[in-house]
């Protein structure tokens, strides 16, 4: 979409949303998880540039413990441009196409952008969370759609870390957060399910729920975490 046509057409886009998603570049990749190149975020997610060009970038998931095992959550805020105000873990987001996050070894160009998005989004300090302290468990390909016009096409690690942490949420980003056990984010998702309070969960969200996530919790509280350890496989799930 040309300046101007983009410019009309997204003119009640908030303007913190815009900002980044015009001025970040996400990283492409294929669906080995080889970088290809990379593009704006506002074509990443699009979904007619995820339809037309097969367009494929690298994120990643944090699901942040406190020394309790409860697993913090957040509400997307309703300026959020794909799923507004969806529940979802932790910190969603991506590598961007900067020296510093695309380096492969260890995963560490997506440990730093995991840590850049928690100060970002929560106001967590890089202190609280140490590069070295996130256990990338895998990595899953998913496509949604949010809405007619936007959705997520992600290749996505899933990087889990146990940390009592400080708090202070960016409203541009985060409308809530909340620790759930086990048996409270097991009502949740039965209330998401029912339709109840109008709570919703974000698709990737699910699908690590439906296909991890009390497995890796039961790691989580053993201390054993690096026993789960998958980085070989690129989960594909719908």
């Amino acid at each position: 979409m040309a300046g101007a046509a983009a410019a009309v057409e997204d003119a009640g886009m908030d303007e913190v949303q815009k900002r980044l998603m015009f001025d970040d570049e996400c990283i492409l990749v294929d669906e080995q998880d080889n970088v290809v190149g990379h593009e704006s975020k506002y074509n990443c997610h699009l979904m007619e540039k995820i339809e037309s060009e097969n367009l494929l970038h690298r994120a990643f998931s944090v699901f942040l413990f406190n020394s309790k095992y409860e697993l913090l959550l957040q509400q997307r805020s309703a300026t959020k441009v794909t799923f507004p105000l969806v529940w979802t873990n932790t910190c969603c987001s991506h590598p961007l196409y900067r020296e510093s996050e695309l380096i492969q070894e260890n995963y560490l160009g997506v440990r730093n952008a995991a840590q850049r998005k928690l100060l970002d989004e929560l106001g967590i300090p890089a202190e609280d969370v140490p590069v070295d302290q996130f256990t990338p468990l895998g990595r899953m390909l998913y496509k949604a759609p949010s809405d007619g016009k936007w959705g997520e096409h992600e290749l996505d690690y899933l990087l889990f870390i146990v940390r009592d942490v400080k708090l202070v949420p960016n409203p541009d980003e985060v409308a809530d957060v909340k620790y759930v056990s086990r048996e409270q984010l097991k009502e949740l998702i039965r209330k998401a399910d029912a339709g109840e309070e109008g709570l919703k969960l974000s698709p990737w969200f699910r699908l690590v729920v439906d296909n991890f996530l009390m497995g890796w919790w039961d790691h989580v509280e053993k201390g054993t975490l690096n026993e789960a350890v998958d980085m070989e496989t690129i989960h594909k799930l719908k």
